[in-house]
């Protein structure tokens, strides 16, 4: 199952880091700057994607704690990161704890450490951190999740920033009479209980996670992070086809033959070369006043 999600989160880096809100970013990075070095935490990080768009983007002097619950995606973060350092002028090297990069303006380590974050409760992750950002993290999360992460970024006063957020707002060309059909039941799917703290935010997590930073005292900003999957991303397409019809199909087996016919004209789509799929994402920036 790792090794299956690793492929996909390889297959998924690009669209993710072109989605990505650079006003955002700047924000941040200007909001962390007077701190030397910058200590960053990075949730269920993966293989490291975040890491990746970010170090280069905040501040030169970093020190980076990233923690995923699989130690299957940390072992293969550092060689993602070192091919992505030879093909960007940077120098990535093994040290005790992790990994450094480093380039001419960039000093960076990154300390892995594998954790299960389902209850959040490991609050020595937090000490002493200015950021606290993740990717691809908050659909999967409960509202009670969301809360204690709020109020532990507000103990340490941490800027905080989410990416690629799942909102539940996707579309398909050419249309498909069920279209609607499966996003729907994708997106009640997607409100299913993941393993971090209860039935997961899904598509509302954006708008849940804005509420509990604003309540703890945040100023909140958002701005859209959408996927546009046209002929350059057909292997990402199929994936993302294959993946909406599998979960519509647990939540209503009863729908499994028109699933399955959908499945086959938007897989056919596809391979003409004439779909394009739309899925709507939102970044959210938070910070002290």
């Amino acid at each position: 199952m790792d090794e299956a999600l690793a492929q996909w989160l390889a297959l998924r880096e690009a669209a993710d880091a072109a989605a990505r809100s650079a006003s955002l970013t700047h924000l941040v990075a200007d909001a962390i700057a007077a701190h030397d070095p910058v200590l960053v935490l990075d949730l269920a990080t993966g293989t490291g994607s975040n890491l990746r768009y970010l170090v280069d983007r905040l501040p030169g002097n970093q020190r980076w704690l990233v923690v995923d619950r699989s130690s299957t995606l940390l072992t293969e973060m550092p060689a993602r990161t070192a091919s992505w350092g030879a093909a960007h002028g940077y120098d990535v090297t093994r040290d005790e704890t992790g990994f450094v990069v480093r380039g001419e303006r960039l000093d960076c380590g990154i300390e892995t450490r594998q954790l299960d974050l389902e209850a959040l409760d490991a609050m020595e992750i937090f000490a002493g951190r200015h950021l606290v950002t993740a990717s691809a993290l908050l659909d999967l999360v409960s509202e009670r999740w969301l809360r204690s992460l709020a109020s532990r970024c507000r103990a340490v006063g941490a800027t905080v920033l989410f990416t690629i957020t799942y909102n539940g707002r996707s579309t398909c060309s050419p249309v498909e009479p069920e279209d609607h059909m499966v996003l729907d039941l994708f997106n009640r799917h997607q409100r299913t209980d993941k393993g971090l703290g209860g039935p997961a935010a899904g598509p509302d997590a954006v708008t849940c996670a804005a509420r509990c930073f604003a309540e703890a005292g945040y100023r909140v900003r958002m701005e859209p992070s959408d996927w546009t999957l046209g002929s350059g991303d057909l292997e990402l397409q199929r994936q993302l086809i294959q993946g909406w019809a599998e979960a519509a199909t647990e939540i209503s087996p009863a729908a499994t033959p028109a699933i399955a016919d959908w499945r086959v004209r938007r897989l056919q789509h596809v391979a003409a070369g004439r779909s394009r799929i739309v899925v709507g994402h939102e970044d959210l920036a938070a910070w002290l006043p």
